[in-house]
């Protein structure tokens, strides 16, 4: 695999939104879970994505949480703001906004709602792109989105100077394989599913934008720098201890399983924003002896 041009390290942490009781932006919990990603193996964080509530974040909080995080973590991890959404106009102007405030990079998703065509896709992704200086991961989740990415389009924005990685999410492994020997070796693959980050890895991806490193953070590390090295087989002992709590952390609507998981690990999480709800006590039930069984919690 060729060193790529831009790297943001190979396990990224797609980071929740602390929030206080009152469902206020929880700064302070912010900062001291950002630190905790960092001592726990996170080469990056993600703010803002899916996982961080975007949708119900205001301008202004998102813009607050760019900067306490990137001051919490400066010079020891990449900063990622999540800029997107279904209006390219206003993913431009919180694009610039999030350069403004110091982010290492900034990823965008595939408009949701709207439905665009190919077509659509590449303009949208290509005028983010030209809007700003910093490297840009497009994020392909179909199941938020509706629509597909498809690998030939990802392989023409992989084209753009400073579209520098795809985090892929469509649980597609034969569109994953055409993206990676399609497009320019630098091109960063990153799984966008927690289970799929061996096999995605074993294909030619280079890492993972992580839900379940928020606990498990020297797991994944660890299963990340076996494969590397060469240690396949330990790598795939890893993904298999690792498998019932990446089915605990998507047994409802991410993020609710992983905030109750950081509750129970008394980690800063707070509630969720309406419409999404908290974990209920069966769920919360599973995803405590997934922890608990990976040494990860007390019982």
């Amino acid at each position: 695999m060729a060193i790529p041009s831009v790297t943001f390290g190979r396990l990224l942490t797609a980071m929740v939104t602390p929030f206080r009781d009152d469902l206020s932006v929880d700064l302070d919990g912010a900062a001291r879970l950002a630190q905790h990603l960092v001592e726990n193996g996170s080469d990056g964080i993600v703010v803002t994505g899916t996982t961080g509530e975007v949708p119900t974040l205001t301008f202004e909080e998102k813009l607050e949480l760019y900067r306490v995080v990137k001051n919490t973590v400066q010079g020891t991890a990449a900063v990622i703001a999540g800029t997107g959404n279904y209006s390219t106009e206003e993913s431009i102007h919180l694009t610039r906004a999030a350069e403004r405030a110091g982010v290492d990079g900034v990823m965008a998703v595939v408009p949701y709602y709207n439905n665009p065509p190919q077509e659509g896709l590449y303009r949208h992704f290509k005028a983010i792109a030209e809007a700003t200086s910093l490297p840009v991961i497009v994020y392909n989740v179909p199941s938020r989105t509706v629509r597909n990415l498809e690998a030939a389009t990802a392989i023409r924005l992989a084209e753009l100077p400073n579209i520098a990685a795809i985090k892929e999410a469509s649980g597609k492994l034969d569109q994953v394989t055409e993206i990676i020997t399609g497009a320019p070796d630098d091109l960063l693959v990153y799984s966008g599913d927690d289970p799929l980050t061996l096999p995605i890895m074993a294909l030619g991806g280079y890492g993972v934008i992580s839900v379940v490193s928020h606990v498990v953070g020297p797991q994944i590390k660890s299963m990340i720098d076996a494969f590397v090295s060469g240690d396949v087989t330990g790598a795939a002992s890893l993904h298999c201890q690792l498998s019932p709590l990446f089915k605990a952390a998507f047994i409802t609507t991410n993020p609710i399983p992983i905030k109750a998981a950081l509750t129970l690990c008394g980690l800063p999480a707070g509630g969720l924003r309406p419409p999404l709800v908290e974990a209920t006590e069966a769920e919360q039930a599973i995803i405590g002896k997934a922890l608990a069984d990976l040494g990860v919690l007390d019982t």
